[in-house]
């Protein structure tokens, strides 16, 4: 109907980390606390991409990832997703009392806040390239290997830094589908095998 607005989640996925933080930034207003439905809401659950950035922008962001459960949280979200999408759905649907789960206003500001300088500069980098390793059927590689580091992520939470390694490397798969940049996706595959080798590692 003409005049009527339509919200984030009808819209199209930003293309750039600087656009997502800036829909982010917008999600659940006036509320005192934020559910992971608006996050999702707001940066478009139409497509993979959304889902994997949040989660690994979540499990890097200062004073939210630190919490303990929230890296094996983002695993869940993670893990639902890319199973879905390795079996052709085209809508990705999650249970609700994973978009209920919160995370306080004050929180979630500043580490949305943190973000924006670095996400400044990794734009920069962004670029169409390779787009060979972005695009289908090379995008279900991408959702393979982010399941794989998905259900890594629990044990992460006892070996230090690796949960780190885990929500650089979802961002950086993430990145690689927004902006069709196979080179990200590239650094993510090398940065997952890293990461998995160091738990590996550390837990035998």
């Amino acid at each position: 109907m003409a005049g009527e607005t339509c919200d984030a989640s009808e819209q199209a996925p930003p293309t750039n980390l600087a656009g997502v933080l800036e829909r982010v930034q917008h999600a659940g207003q006036r509320q005192e606390s934020v559910s992971l439905g608006a996050i999702l809401d707001s940066v478009g659950r139409r497509s993979f991409a959304p889902f994997l950035l949040v989660a690994g922008l979540v499990t890097l962001a200062p004073l939210v990832g630190d919490i303990p459960g929230v890296p094996t949280l983002m695993a869940i979200l993670v893990v639902l997703s890319s199973v879905q999408l390795l079996v052709g759905r085209d809508h990705i649907w999650l249970p609700a009392w994973l978009l209920e789960r919160r995370v306080s206003r004050t929180r979630f500001t500043k580490a949305t806040r943190w973000m924006e300088r670095p996400a400044r500069w990794v734009d920069r980098l962004l670029k169409q390239r390779l787009a060979a390793l972005t695009r289908p059927p090379a995008h279900l590689a991408v959702a393979l290997t982010c399941l794989l580091i998905a259900l890594a992520m629990p044990p992460m939470e006892v070996v230090p830094f690796t949960a780190n390694g885990a929500g650089l490397a979802l961002t950086l798969f993430a990145l690689a589908l927004l902006a069709n940049d196979g080179l990200m996706a590239l650094l993510g595959y090398a940065l997952t095998g890293g990461t998995l080798a160091l738990v590996i590692l550390n837990l035998t």
